[in-house]
């Protein structure tokens, strides 16, 4: 520092920003340092460094944190959270910024573990993985069961006894995982997809015995989580004690408060199945003796029926019957027919007194032109013109002398009544 003050000079940017962040870097008390405060503007890009600021009433300052630290947070960062931040300060010297470069993070006033397991709570429970429409039915009697728990904790033990116990014959597969620990969710995860490609299993039960929040860590993870609404058989989960819960238990399609509580759900108790088959055997012995006693009966009232001890008089009864709807019918069929009839000559009455035919009898003559057009006015033909005179019986053929108007045949007719009298 004190070449700067002895010999004052113009200093370049770079000089002035690597002078200041060798004074923040060189403060022992800066390169471990705890800020608490708000986080906002918080992105996350493609390389993996988080990028945010922490702000409170009255002061900000910009926070980095490299891709190695964030791989090993167990929350989500986002804004509005509070949160305490470790880290050292030093010098962005291409913007001439001090940041914090941010090493572990923890929310302010609650744990991260308890943080994290809310937040994924509610992001698993937005995508609908806890809907109950999603849930499998747990088959009431399996035949093959897979377990996916460790090998020697002392859940392995209560599962197989109690069941074994309870429902002897039935089939156990044990899919081994670890429980706990960092590699604990990988080994889970594989371990159920073992058992949904190793067939024949109808149901699976996931889970351990109790312990810390820490030890039951992996059942609260979202691979595991996702593992268990992929799995294409139904899952019962036991993990911990009846007071713990985990994201696996609202994923399953059963939670069960603790591994030994899972084993007398997943199969019934065999005295009870022997006691129950009892009952219904007795229903159904029952029930059929009800239906013979019903059956006898009937047949007894049928067999001392009229049609079967006289059948003779059944079928005379019925002879008789069909003779009179015979009877019935040809009368029905005569009344019509005659009724028909006079409604034909009715008909055929008025038509002969519209037919043609009808009023040449009377005297009347039709008188056509040789091209057949009927004549009904004296201009039709001309004298000289032949015409075709229709009678009652035969035709005369006519020659035309004179034309007659309406006048003219008036006065004929006159002189002929006239020359008579």
């Amino acid at each position: 520092m004190s070449r700067f003050v002895s010999s004052p000079r113009i200093l370049t940017v770079k000089e002035l920003t690597g002078f200041l962040k060798e004074l923040l870097e060189g403060n022992q008390a800066l390169q471990n340092v705890w800020v608490r405060g708000e986080v906002s503007n918080c992105r996350l890009p493609s390389s993996g460094h988080m990028y945010f600021t922490l702000k409170d009433e009255s002061a900000s300052i910009r926070c980095v944190m490299f891709r190695s630290q964030v791989s090993r947070l167990i929350f989500r960062l986002e804004d509005g959270l509070q949160v305490l931040a470790r880290g050292y300060v030093s010098l962005y010297e291409r913007d001439g910024q001090y940041q914090l470069y941010v090493q572990e993070l923890q929310p302010a006033g609650v744990g991260d573990l308890h943080l994290a397991f809310q937040q994924l709570k509610v992001k698993l429970e937005r995508e609908g993985l806890f809907n109950p429409a999603h849930k499998s039915p747990i088959p009431v009697l399996p035949r093959r069961i897979g377990i996916v728990t460790s090998p020697t904790g002392a859940a392995i033990r209560d599962l197989i006894t109690i069941i074994t116990r309870r429902c002897p014959g039935v089939e156990l597969v044990v899919a081994p995982a670890a429980v706990q620990g960092d590699a604990a969710p990988a080994e889970i995860c594989l371990a159920m997809d073992r058992l949904n490609r190793f067939g024949g299993v109808d149901v699976i039960i996931v889970g351990r015995g109790g312990g810390s929040l820490e030890e039951l860590w992996a059942f609260n993870t979202e691979p595991v989580a996702r593992a268990i609404f992929a799995s294409r058989i139904p899952v019962i989960s036991a993990v911990g004690h009846e007071t713990d819960f985990t994201i696996a238990d609202f994923v399953a399609d059963l939670r069960a408060p603790t591994p030994s509580a899972a084993a007398e759900l997943v199969v019934p108790l065999k005295a009870e199945l022997y006691r129950r088959l009892g009952e219904l055997s007795l229903r159904l012995e029952q029930g059929i003796t009800r239906r013979l006693e019903a059956n006898r009966a009937k047949l007894g009232y049928l067999s001392q029926s009229w049609a079967l001890t006289r059948p003779e008089s059944r079928l005379n009864q019925l002879r008789q019957y069909i003779d009179t709807l015979s009877r019935q019918v040809h009368s029905l069929v005569q009344g019509q027919r005659q009724e028909r009839h006079a409604r034909l000559a009715e008909l055929a009455g008025r038509l002969e007194v519209l037919s043609p035919l009808g009023i040449l009898q009377r005297g009347y003559a039709l008188c056509r032109t040789e091209s057949g057009a009927v004549i009904r006015e004296y201009g039709q033909v001309a004298p000289g013109q032949r015409v075709d005179v229709v009678l009652a019986r035969g035709s005369l053929l006519c020659r035309v002398e004179e034309q007659r108007g309406e006048h003219g045949w008036q006065l004929a007719r006159r002189q002929n009544r006239d020359g008579k009298h």
